[in-house]
């Protein structure tokens, strides 16, 4: 049992004052483990459903694949990572943060999976720009700027919409599109999560670069507002022979 309320790291970045805080969650007793930028909540470990559905609905095009090299841009708490690893197939995962701050949470243990990520072999944590590396053509593995993956999951902005800097803007227009595309095998999977609801427009730009794509409304219970609230995860399939 931890204390009511604990700030457990704080640092400055160069976008934004980043802080790791635990919680006790006073209805049911459990640590609640919250993420801020400034003022703005990024993520809160009552809220996992969505992470993890990104990963299952991600992974789903390729089941019964073996040998799956996975790319995660975004580490966060770790959730959608974590998941990632428990799919069959995943051979290798790398996680992709720009912030050596939040890697440094899970290699000191401060939140919940960094010791889940940290043992698992098949799991490397790199810092670097994910926006920049795909807008670049530097691909997402600094120890081989070429390799392909067979998924590329992305969780970092609120949504195609609602980006946390405006660099990342290009990623979600067709030239971004498909930069990411051509990291990713033939048959290769890009899936995105959003906070905001089905997207046309941007359904729209992801078919353009993608074979085929669909649009999942993850849905889970809000403790905090009572009800339900939603997330979507974006799939998108990369054709055998290209788009």
């Amino acid at each position: 049992m931890t204390t009511r309320f604990e700030e457990l790291d704080w640092k400055p970045t160069p976008i934004g004052d980043i802080s790791l805080r635990r919680r006790r969650d006073p209805s049911s007793g459990d640590d609640v483990y919250e993420v801020k930028l400034g003022d703005e909540f990024l993520m809160s470990s009552l809220f996992t459903e969505g992470e993890i559905a990104l990963a299952r609905l991600g992974l789903a095009p390729l089941a019964h694949r073996p040998g799956l090299d996975v790319a995660v841009g975004g580490l966060g708490l770790g959730y959608t990572a974590h998941a990632a690893l428990q799919e069959p197939g995943v051979r290798s995962l790398i996680v992709v943060d720009t912030l050596g701050e939040v890697i440094d949470w899970h290699r000191r243990g401060l939140v919940p999976l960094g010791t889940a990520l940290g043992s698992d072999d098949r799991c490397r944590l790199v810092q670097g720009d994910f926006f920049a590396m795909v807008r670049e053509g530097r691909g997402l593995d600094p120890q081989a700027e070429e390799r392909l993956f067979h998924a590329i999951l992305l969780d970092v902005d609120h949504s195609p919409r609602h980006v946390l800097h405006s660099s990342h803007a290009a990623l979600y227009r067709p030239e971004g599109l498909s930069a990411l595309s051509n990291l990713l095998h033939p048959g290769g999977v890009f899936a995105l999560w959003s906070n905001d609801p089905p997207d046309d427009d941007f359904a729209s730009l992801l078919a353009s670069a993608f074979q085929n794509t669909a649009a999942h409304v993850v849905e889970f219970p809000n403790p905090l507002r009572g009800g339900t609230s939603t997330n979507t995860v974006y799939v998108a399939v990369k054709g055998s022979t290209g788009r």
